[in-house]
């Protein structure tokens, strides 16, 4: 089969270009192979292939042509040795948390995660020995001092979810190696098209591909990047746990990266201009997002990313009753907590993507029961405003 991959290096060359297997059909689009497993020409060549002394494609479970062109394409365009895909965002993280933790090693995390991404730390690591420590997010300082010796991985999300708080990835990475623990990094707010995190001295990347890798949620995948070493250790859960990639949905990916820089630009035009908007309107407290002069990392971001991303989050004075109210009265804003979509998403984070936190963690996390995210999508932000002020009217 012939790579394409070879001597690129634009952004949205390799997006098109990297990853492209050809086989002897000479298909232009990828090829998706749909197959559980893969014949050998003799019973000394699957003994071979199973030994790992001649590479070749095996089982789909953890070889499969199409799966590795979408890691291919991924790692390029993050700038890393090697991507493992897996089935979901969720399971990058466990697929991480098994192939590089264990019993006794202590994690420090953002107390500003994705609600699941805390419990899978804070319930399930924990049964296997594994201590994590939630301190905040943009808080340099509260990282540095809760280091323990036992601390082997540094963990967020920049920016985070819902408010789009911003962590100090390069100082963050400078703690971290200077006790030999790893940054980890959830890129998924950015993505490669507007933030490269191992660039900036991280040691991993996790993505959920579900969100704008796909672009138009249509399928569950995730992700890490970085280098071999730590992947291979990674790779390992994968093949031996099962939480793989399908190959199907591997090249939905495929086609969603050819597209990425160009939509994470609309994504965040738009978002900004909503943004704008919103904290213009005085029944709002509050209008979170990173593009705002008055966010409080606005310098850093600039310097950090190459664009705010798509994801705004506002805070209503009424609690869950008004932002109930505003979010029913919507009629364009599709009412789903997934995001990255090309069609704007709107939730309620206190009862849907961080309901399972306790009333503690939502504070510490400043998940209020007022609070709106809005994933903004491709549409006219003439007609997002218009849904707006329908919510706002219902107020």
């Amino acid at each position: 089969m012939d790579d394409e991959s070879f001597a690129l290096s634009g952004f949205d060359t390799l997006a098109v270009r990297a990853g492209n297997y050809r086989s002897e059909q000479g298909e232009h689009s990828e090829a998706l192979f749909l197959t559980s497993s893969f014949v050998f020409a003799s019973a000394a060549e699957a003994a071979a292939r199973f030994g790992g002394t001649e590479k070749g494609n095996i089982y789909s479970r953890f070889t499969n042509p199409t799966v590795r062109g979408f890691e291919e394409r991924l790692a390029a365009l993050e700038g890393g040795e090697r991507a493992v895909a897996t089935s979901s965002g969720m399971a990058a993280i466990l697929a991480m948390v098994l192939g590089l933790l264990k019993a006794g090693d202590h994690v420090l995390a953002s107390q500003s995660l994705f609600g699941t991404t805390n419990v899978l730390l804070e319930k399930y690591a924990a049964k296997f020995g594994i201590n994590t420590t939630f301190v905040p997010l943009s808080d340099v300082s509260a990282w540095a001092q809760a280091m323990t010796p036992a601390t082997r991985l540094l963990f967020v999300e920049t920016p985070s979810n819902p408010l789009g708080e911003i962590a100090d990835i390069s100082a963050l990475a400078e703690i971290a190696h200077a006790q030999g623990a790893l940054l980890a990094v959830d890129n998924c707010f950015c993505t490669p098209a507007l933030q490269r995190p191992l660039a900036l001295g991280a040691d991993l990347v996790i993505h959920s591909a579900t969100k704008y890798l796909d672009g138009q949620g249509r399928c569950l995948g995730g992700a890490v990047v970085g280098p071999t070493d730590l992947l291979e250790e990674i790779y390992g859960v994968v093949r031996t746990c099962g939480p793989s990639m399908s190959p199907f949905n591997a090249w939905v990916f495929l086609k969603g990266l050819e597209t990425l820089r160009l939509r994470m630009e609309a994504h965040s035009r738009s978002a900004l201009q909503l943004a704008q908007w919103l904290s213009q309107q005085t029944s709002i407290a509050k209008v979170h997002y990173c593009g705002l002069p008055t966010h409080p990392q606005h310098d850093l971001v600039k310097r950090q990313q190459r664009g705010f991303g798509g994801v705004l989050s506002l805070e209503l004075a009424g609690g869950r009753d008004a932002a109930w109210a505003f979010i029913d009265a919507t009629e364009v804003m599709s009412i789903t907590a997934n995001l990255g979509d090309c069609k704007t998403t709107i939730t309620h984070p206190a009862s849907t993507t961080h309901g399972r936190l306790s009333p503690e963690a939502k504070a510490a996390a400043g998940i209020s029961e007022g609070l709106i995210r809005i994933a903004v999508g491709l549409e006219d932000i003439d007609d997002l405003i218009a849904d707006c002020q329908r919510g706002l009217a219902a107020l």
